[in-house]
């Protein structure tokens, strides 16, 4: 008889981003006489760069010329993208990593849920809380994070990002295989410095655990001092995967690319996690279309460079908005100086949802609620710098006149 995988059925109701379109879409027929600006998703409004675009036209006709048509491309991707990355997004912060280290994919979402594929489903797991969903939603696909009860999953760590510990996370007692960080973080806006990273490589490498870091906002950092990446700490070559994306970096959410690095040193068990993972992508993973990464390429061109930060420029200036107004609010708010999110406490005391209903039905404005993100998530906000500018302004207005 057929039997279905039953770790997907022990998942609470649906996905964050789901729930939070299936309310917003509620609302608007409910509504219709009323316009709800959106800043919940974190999906991107501004065109891709004309850099890209052109980049985008020229392949197409390679692709469709004899002499220059390409076929099935490597598995871990095109050479003159994956060195493009290295010589702009690394080298410059004195991080040597050879081009062979590079993995393209379709987006840093697709690798963090699919990298569990080389652990063993025994491995202990540990989360920032809050936390981006598919981090904890992809192991427990994976039948690694036990039973939900009460909001919570008994075999994940959860560690507390909250005011209190300026929304980082403690070293854990209970010594975790894979542990999951995201700076500048995802929901809570944070970024990390050096001096915070450095004891996670230190307790990384002393207990044999893999950090796996996303850091897919990286290009909104705006402080020199900050890290761009964890392998600007010592050590890091060892034991850490970096998740990276052009999702938000150059608007690529619906053109889709990005990429993971994975160390030749990062050893476990005699194994090289580098090998195993090339062997799951040829597997599984066909590469990221020659169009797709010659458009990724382009970012580092001299226009290219210009017009992302045009865009980032845009979507901080978006961020500034919302955090100045928010507070002129009274409320009380995090991030959006080294990151395109806000995260902002919910006033008197109100759950998430219970607020998120609020800013949706009497301000029209669909945000998310930090309660989706995890247990110490709740009575937060996250609002998003990704809409456009005048949308963001009006939106800022709304909930200053709701209060």
């Amino acid at each position: 008889m057929l039997k279905l995988n039953e770790n997907y059925l022990k998942l609470p109701g649906s996905y964050l981003f789901a729930e939070v379109a299936r309310r917003a879409e509620a609302a608007g027929k409910a509504h219709p006489d009323k316009r709800f600006i959106k800043l919940g998703i974190g999906d991107v409004t501004l065109p891709l760069p004309a850099a890209c675009v052109a980049a985008l036209k020229r392949a197409a006709e390679d692709m469709g010329d004899m002499s220059t048509f390409m076929g099935y491309g490597p598995y871990e991707g095109y050479d003159f993208l994956r060195e493009a990355i290295v010589k702009n997004d690394y080298l410059p912060y004195g991080v040597k990593l050879g081009a062979d280290e590079l993995f393209i994919s379709d987006g840093a979402k697709s690798d963090c849920g699919n990298i569990g594929d080389i652990f063993s489903e025994d491995c202990v797991v540990a989360v920032c809380d809050p936390v981006y969903p598919v981090y904890i939603d992809a192991n427990a696909m994976s039948g690694r994070a036990g039973s939900y009860v009460d909001g919570k999953w008994s075999n994940i760590v959860y560690m507390p990002c909250v005011p209190e510990n300026n929304f980082f996370p403690e070293l854990p007692e209970r010594v975790p295989d894979l542990i999951y960080l995201c700076f500048p973080n995802n929901p809570t806006g944070m970024a990390a410095t050096k001096e915070q990273l450095k004891p996670w490589v230190d307790y990384a490498n002393e207990h044999g655990s893999v950090i796996l870091y996303d850091a897919a906002y990286r290009a909104y950092i705006s402080d020199p001092k900050l890290p761009r990446s964890i392998y600007e700490i010592p050590g890091a070559e060892t034991c850490a995967i970096e998740f990276c994306s052009f999702s938000k970096t150059a608007g690529f959410t619906g053109t889709r690319c990005g990429w993971t690095v994975i160390p030749r040193a990062l050893v476990r068990g005699g194994e090289s996690l580098y090998d195993m993972w090339m062997r799951r992508q040829s597997t599984k993973f066909n590469g990221t279309a020659y169009v797709i990464q010659r458009a990724a390429e382009a970012i580092y061109s001299d226009e290219g460079r210009k017009q992302v930060e045009q865009l980032i420029g845009y979507y901080m200036n978006n961020a500034r908005v919302i955090r100045a107004g928010l507070t002129d609010a009274g409320l009380e708010v995090y991030g959006g100086t080294d990151s395109p999110y806000i995260w902002f406490k919910a006033p008197d005391g109100l759950g998430s949802w219970e607020f998120f209903d609020r800013l949706l039905n009497e301000a029209n404005v669909v945000t998310t609620p930090g309660a989706g993100f995890g247990p110490s998530g709740e009575g937060f906000i996250r609002l998003t710098a990704f809409g456009d500018a005048d949308n963001t302004r009006e939106a800022v207005e709304r909930i200053k006149a709701m209060l």
